[in-house]
């Protein structure tokens, strides 16, 4: 996974992007790279003279409306739920696209606040890492490693979850997707009609780049717009490690309305936002360097899509019997196997150097 990482993300791009780390020897946050002109206190940050996707020092105002307001649309949202019992048929029917209208609550605030406030005052697609596209070798190899790279996260976290016992797998009659598939099959149906476990999974493989990218990708740019286009620049000028932890820790505070109600852990207290919180943090991580090393918001849209793609693909491998006692807080990919592989990635990634490279965007033609 890691060494993949490395070669997809240095392929066709070195000349590039060592070009553009030379052109900025501070772009691991020096206070160098960090000065420029700043507005008034209590202002929007100016943008730095020497790269417009930059900013001279952290808006907290800005950022504090912008949390705000994506805090605040996504409980709004979410408030159906909430006044729903959520064993009715009603729910579980709304559940899933309360969950798709949430994720794009980050992005409205992102685009309200950068309105409302003025930050940044220009260049705003590029601050957004939305345009343009170039180097497109260097964007358009992220966005294919982010789009494969997941399934070996995958892989790897399901490998972790074997070693140390949390989940038996059947790789060779699938019982535990049979059994699942018999389950929600309507009462009366005679199982018998369906195709071969190992059938069904090598379609849903083959249509595992399709489906990241649409619909998944579609909605984890309504994330990714807020959390790696907006907030991770404009937390920036507090430091590399600073900006990605914090940015990480509140994309997974926000979950809190579907966490809460029993989302990804299946816990209804507090142990289940912390959860959620310490997973965000950490793959955020991945994310943000997706987003830095790149330049465009893009790859990581596409890394958070396809990776909401794999977390269900634990039950196709398992053995039967599993269902009920499965702890998606050890043996997932947003459990503690997840968190053992992404924390060997950023090792990695820190150790070969690759979250000192920030080039940006490519200048207007």
């Amino acid at each position: 996974m890691s060494d993949a990482m490395n070669e997809a993300a240095e392929r066709g791009l070195g000349a590039t992007i060592g070009a553009a780390s030379a052109a900025d020897p501070g772009a691991m946050g020096g206070a160098g790279r960090e000065a420029g002109p700043v507005a008034s206190i209590g202002g929007p940050a100016a943008a730095s003279p020497v790269r417009p996707d930059r900013l001279a020092r952290v808006p907290w105002g800005p950022v504090a409306v912008f949390v705000a307001l994506a805090f605040g649309l996504a409980w709004l949202v979410a408030l159906p739920l909430w006044l729903m019992d959520l064993e009715s048929s009603a729910a579980q029917l709304v559940f899933p696209i309360t969950a798709s209208a949430m994720m794009f609550t980050p992005a409205i605030a992102a685009v309200v606040t950068m309105f409302a406030t003025r930050t940044p005052r220009g260049e705003r697609l590029r601050f957004l890492g939305m345009w343009p596209l170039r180097p497109a070798k260097r964007v358009v190899g992220m966005m294919l490693l982010a789009l494969f790279a997941p399934l070996a996260v995958f892989a790897l976290a399901t490998a972790v979850a074997v070693l140390f016992g949390w989940v038996r797998l059947d790789l060779v009659h699938f019982s535990g997707f049979v059994e699942a598939n018999t389950a929600a099959l309507p009462e009366g149906v005679d199982p018998g009609i369906m195709p071969q476990p190992g059938l069904l999974i090598a379609i849903n493989l083959a249509l595992f780049p399709i489906l990241a990218v649409i619909p998944n990708s579609i909605v984890g740019f309504g994330e990714e717009l807020g959390w790696r286009g907006w907030l991770l620049p404009a937390l920036r000028p507090l430091g590399l490690w600073p900006s990605l932890l914090l940015s990480g820790a509140i994309w997974g505070l926000w979950h809190a309305p579907l966490t809460l109600l029993g989302h990804n852990y299946g816990l209804f207290d507090w142990r289940g936002v912390a959860l959620m919180t310490l997973n965000c943090t950490i793959s955020g991580v991945v994310f943000g360097w997706l987003r830095l090393r790149s330049g465009s918001v893009w790859p990581a849209a596409i890394g958070h899509g396809a990776f909401n793609g794999t977390g269900g693909m634990i039950v196709w491998f398992m053995a039967a019997g599993q269902l009920e006692t499965f702890d998606t807080a050890l043996a997932s990919v947003a459990g503690v196997a997840g968190w053992i592989v992404f924390a060997g990635i950023i090792a990695v990634l820190a150790l070969t150097g690759q979250l000192k490279r920030e080039p940006e965007l490519a200048p207007r033609r």
